[in-house]
């Protein structure tokens, strides 16, 4: 289940590329978006810190 995207507006980005939205890339693409937030959230954390900023992502 797709949480954090908003499906219509990935869909769009792939399809300004040229290409078809495959019916379990969505929940991929998802995935790969919380391992990266996951690590981020971990980095800011090692540093004593509550925000989120871009140089932990």
């Amino acid at each position: 289940m797709v949480e954090l995207l908003v499906q219509s507006k990935v869909r769009q980005y792939i399809k300004d590329k040229g290409l078809n939205t495959g019916g379990d890339s969505l929940e991929a693409i998802e995935k790969a978006l919380k391992v990266t937030l996951d690590d981020a959230i971990k980095r800011a954390k090692g540093n004593d810190r509550k925000t989120l900023m871009a140089k932990d992502i």
